[in-house]
C-alpha cells in the first residue's frame, strides 16, 4: 500500500512508483488493456461553492503530472459557482446536472469524462489535491478501484467527531460482512477507478426522468457507498489509499450524522439484495 505522511510532504518520482497493495479479489469481467500513463479526469460536483472552488480549482491544476481536465458539475447553484469556476480556471468545463442529487452530479461528470481515469473530488476543499498522483498510482499497479481512507496508516482528518468514527467503523463491519471486503473507511467520498468500469458500475442514465415523488436510486448521497457495493459485488481489485481529510473552507457541511448513517446502513442492505438477485440470475443461466 503506498503511504502519504500527514504532513504531506511534495510529491516525487518514487512517491508515484511505489506499488500500492492491492487486495485481490476474485474477477467476473476480463482484464482490459490499461496504459501505464493514464489520463486522468477530476469530476468536482458542486452546490453553491464558489469560494471553495476559487481555492480548490487552481490546486488541482497545479498537481503534477498535470490531469488531463477537470469537469465542474453545477447542481442549479445561486452564488455563481459556474462563473467563478470560468474565471479561476478558464479551460475547466462546467456542465449542469440533469436531475438533483450528488448521485446525478456524479454521473453527469462521468459521462462527460474523457481521460482513462476519472477522480471523485469534492468542492468544499476538505480533500487535497496532491493526493490525486498517489491514487493514479494504486491503479496503474494493477487495482480496479482505488479508495481513499482516513483510517489507514498515512490517512487522517481534521474533521471527524468521536460519534461519527464510531458509526463508520459500524457500517464498515457491516459492508465487509455482506461484501466480503476489508474497508477501513467505507463513508469517505475521495476515490479513483477505471473509466472503462462505468457500464459495471451501471448507475442511473443521465437522461431518465426523475419520479414525480423522489430520486432514481443512486442519485442522491448514497452515491459513494453505492460505488463501494458494486465494486465489491462485481469482484474487483480494490487498494485503499491514505488519505488526510481537512476542515471545509468555507460554508456549512450538509452532512446529518444519524440521518445519513441511517442511508448508508439503508444503502448497504439495499447494494447487498441487488447483488443476491444479479448472483441468482448468473446462477440460473
Amino acid at each position: 500500500m503506498s503511504t502519504l505522511t500527514p504532513d504531506r510532504p511534495a510529491l516525487s518520482t518514487q512517491a508515484l512508483a511505489a506499488p500500492p497493495h492491492v487486495e485481490t479479489r476474485p474477477r467476473q469481467y476480463p482484464q482490459p488493456t490499461r496504459t501505464p500513463f493514464p489520463t486522468v479526469s477530476v469530476v468536482v460536483p458542486v452546490r453553491n461553492e464558489a469560494r471553495n472552488l476559487e481555492i480548490v480549482l487552481p490546486a488541482i491544476a497545479a498537481v503534477r503530472p498535470a490531469v488531463h481536465e477537470i469537469i465542474v458539475v453545477d447542481g442549479n447553484s445561486t452564488d455563481g459557482s459556474l462563473e467563478a469556476a470560468r474565471r479561476v480556471l478558464p479551460w475547466v468545463r462546467t456542465i449542469t446536472q440533469t436531475r438533483k442529487g450528488k448521485g446525478n452530479a456524479m454521473a453527469c461528470g462521468f459521462a462527460a469524462a474523457t481521460g482513462d481515469v476519472i477522480v471523485m473530488f469534492d468542492a468544499d476543499g476538505s480533500a487535497d489535491p496532491a493526493e490525486i498522483p498517489a491514487f493514479v498510482s494504486a491503479l496503474v499497479a494493477g487495482a480496479d478501484f482505488a479508495k481513499g481512507s482516513r483510517f489507514t496508516t498515512g490517512g487522517g482528518s481534521d474533521d471527524i467527531t468521536l460519534l461519527r468514527r464510531g458509526g463508520n467503523a459500524g457500517l464498515n463491519g457491516v459492508a465487509n460482512a455482506l461484501f466480503g471486503t476489508s474497508y477501513t473507511d467505507l463513508c469517505y467520498g475521495y476515490n479513483a477507478f477505471w473509466a472503462d468500469l462505468l457500464p459495471i458500475l451501471d448507475l442511473p442514465a443521465i437522461d431518465a426522468a426523475a419520479p414525480a415523488d423522489g430520486m432514481l436510486w443512486g442519485d442522491g448521497f448514497e452515491i459513494e457507498t453505492v460505488l463501494n457495493c458494486r465494486v465489491a459485488a462485481a469482484g474487483l481489485r480494490i487498494t485503499e489509499v491514505p488519505s488526510i481529510e481537512r476542515l471545509r473552507v468555507f460554508g456549512d457541511s450538509n452532512l446529518r450524522t444519524f440521518a445519513d448513517g441511517t442511508r448508508v446502513l439503508r444503502t448497504l442492505l439495499a447494494e447487498h439484495r441487488r447483488a443476491d438477485r444479479r448472483s441468482s440470475v448468473r446462477r440460473s443461466r
